[in-house]
């Protein structure tokens, strides 16, 4: 064990410790202000909505989390454990908080005679549902049991790199989906002063994308 450890090279560039803990300083503002704008506004008459927001915001901080822990991985001993820490993040935890505060969502709207995704919020996050359930899909089949889902060997290693690009994608389209929630919905609007919602729902999730974005390598998405 100790050389494995001796082992090890250094992975992290110039910047990328800075870079993740903008990511989660600003994951913990945007997480915080949201769970305390809908438990300081009498949760209780919420009825399902108040399951929502909360979850919601808790699921992208194990997403981006996720991504993080993998960020850098190009030896052996960091990339086994990293895609450890990546699946707890993403199928233990986010993914169960995503498809709750999604279910909660909808259960609220049908209690309450309201139409389903009727805002550009409510359409984007209906995209980013099935994206997720497809991205797992891909994700887990292109490593689970060798990847033989797609024919294991290069076959899996090229289902991987799509399945990483798509989270990449994916990632921005999720904080895009927290926009349009935190800065335009009426009842957030209603209840969080501008200054709030523009650091919390917009200039924190800008910092998350390009803090994660700065940590990305561009050379393990080469297709040729």
């Amino acid at each position: 064990m100790g050389q494995e450890e001796h082992q090890l090279k250094p992975e992290a560039r110039k910047g990328d410790t800075l870079a993740k803990y903008a990511a989660l300083i600003s994951l913990l503002v945007f997480l915080i202000t949201t769970w305390v704008v809908v438990l300081s506004n009498d949760p209780k008459s919420l009825g399902w909505f108040t399951f929502h927001p909360p979850l919601q915001s808790l699921s992208l901080c194990f997403f981006t989390y996720g991504i993080l822990t993998l960020q850098p991985s190009s030896q052996p001993q960091t990339k086994k454990a990293g895609l450890a820490r990546h699946q707890v993040a993403m199928l233990l935890l986010g993914f169960p908080a995503i498809a709750v505060g999604t279910s909660a969502m909808i259960y609220n709207k049908y209690a309450h005679g309201a139409p389903h995704f009727t805002s550009w919020h409510g359409i984007f996050g209906l995209v980013a549902t099935i994206w997720l359930v497809l991205q797992i899909v891909v994700g887990g089949g292109s490593v689970w049991y060798g990847g033989i889902v797609f024919g294991g060997g290069a076959k899996a290693k090229a289902a991987y790199k799509y399945h990483r690009l798509s989270g990449y994608i994916l990632l921005p389209w999720l904080l895009i989906t927290v926009h349009l929630a935190g800065a335009w919905s009426e009842w957030m609007v209603g209840h969080t002063a501008f200054a709030t919602s523009l650091i919390a729902y917009t200039i924190a999730p800008a910092i998350v994308l390009i803090s994660v974005y700065a940590r990305m390598r561009s050379s393990k998405m080469r297709f040729a």
